[in-house]
């Protein structure tokens, strides 16, 4: 397993710091080079190699990845849903071309593995809404949803005509207390516990009944990390697997928080996230995962926001 050497690209995001980190911790720091197009985020510092990269640039990522040795390439950087809706050209580029030329570099320099994240924007208003299978109608509303569809149909293409063995999940909203979310439509189910602990009140972009899949950083992580180290004959399917934890609506959450803060209050107040959300799927079916390669959750919503508050308390120093 330590002969690996692992590239991260966008390390420095939600997904990205916790995910070096945890890499860091299996493979061993110095075989973990982290990189971002901007500064070595505080939680990543002094734990392993960092540099500063654009995804954007191949000729530069090529380089790092031949100078470092690198045998696995973690690509993370990305555009997401609401950051995306507001400069839609500008995403697609970013979320397309560092994938193609990604896939391209993998080939060139013969790497042992590539993973890049899907994620449910892929579905869309006449995607089924419970339960939604891994194979169903795909039609996404967002560029993010859309240039994550065409990636997993690229990555799929290099698979089956060139046998690169790129690796893919569809997050759903990932919520996490170490690094900020990015911009995405699921962000108010992190924002809700600071507001909790700060000021005991939060104002929800999203609508009280809005359900929407959802799934505890720490279980994210793990995931990521045994798929990718899953034996290739496991791995049936070279698109995205589809990928769950847990699903709730804002009142539902809120009522959550409440039974362990009973002063906390949560208004409403949908903004142009609402119709993004309104097209996703409310829960999904990643029987795929579970018996191709023996995924399993740990955290359910009660879980999950017991170590929210946990942790937030003592990052906030609130204790």
């Amino acid at each position: 397993m330590n002969n690996e050497r692992i590239l991260v690209i966008g390390a420095c995001g939600q997904i990205g710091v916790e995910l070096t980190l945890a890499l860091r911790k299996t493979y061993g720091d110095g075989n973990v080079v982290a990189t971002d197009i901007r500064e070595e985020h505080e939680l990543l510092a002094g734990s392993g190699p960092y540099e500063v990269l654009d995804a954007m640039d191949g000729k530069a990522v090529a380089e790092t990845i031949k100078k470092h040795s690198i045998t696995q390439v973690y690509l993370l950087a990305a555009l997401l849903s609401a950051t995306g809706e507001k400069a839609p050209k500008r995403a697609w580029d970013i979320n397309m071309q560092s994938l193609l030329q990604i896939l391209d570099i993998s080939l060139e320099q013969k790497l042992h593995k590539l993973y890049w994240p899907s994620s449910i924007a892929i579905f869309g208003p006449t995607t089924p809404k419970q339960d939604t299978a891994q194979k169903t109608i795909v039609e996404p509303g967002t560029v993010y949803g859309i240039s994550k569809y065409a990636g997993e149909l690229w990555c799929q293409y290099y698979h089956n005509r060139w046998g690169l063995d790129v690796r893919s999940l569809r997050y759903p909203g990932l919520i996490s207390w170490k690094s900020e979310p990015g911009g995405g439509t699921t962000d108010y189910a992190v924002d809700i516990f600071y507001e909790a602990l700060k000021s005991g009140k939060y104002t929800c972009f999203l609508q009280e009944d809005t359900y929407l899949p959802m799934m505890y950083m720490d279980d994210a992580i793990r995931g990521t990390i045994e798929l990718m180290e899953a034996p290739a004959e496991k791995i049936k399917s070279r698109m995205a697997y589809n990928f769950s934890a847990m699903s709730f609506s804002p009142k539902e959450l809120a009522a959550v928080i409440q039974s362990r803060i009973p002063e906390f209050e949560i208004s409403y107040a949908p903004d142009f996230r609402q119709a993004i959300a309104n097209g996703w799927p409310q829960s999904i079916d990643d029987a795929a995962a579970r018996n191709d390669w023996g995924w399993q959750h740990e955290f359910d919503v009660q879980k999950m926001s017991d170590s929210m508050l946990q942790n937030l308390k003592h990052k906030l120093q609130l204790v």
